[in-house]
């Protein structure tokens, strides 16, 4: 991973193994799957859209926000987003 998404993964399991009162990553895993799917279900319709529509900061913010939701998804299930990148390479020729 790139060090930032390192770095945000580690924030995303620090506030599931620890929950932070006030954090809004505690607040997704204390709502459950149904909150964080549907989350990620938003943020994925909130890009699709700003790319029809919007400028490219904001196609930028809201792509952002779908790989937060989509990660916070992952450590949910105990997956990781290194899985995501061997199942991504393992498509490669």
């Amino acid at each position: 991973m790139s060090e930032t998404l390192d770095r945000l993964w580690a924030i995303i399991q620090e506030r599931r193994l620890n929950p932070r009162e006030g954090s809004y990553t505690s607040s997704l895993f204390a709502k459950g799957p149904s909150e964080i799917a549907k989350k990620v279900g938003e943020e994925g319709v909130e890009t699709a859209i700003a790319s029809l529509a919007e400028d490219d900061g904001r196609v930028l913010a809201e792509a952002a926000d779908l790989i937060y939701h989509l990660m916070v998804l992952l450590a949910s299930r105990n997956l990781h987003w290194d899985q995501v990148e061997q199942e991504l390479a393992s498509r490669f020729p």
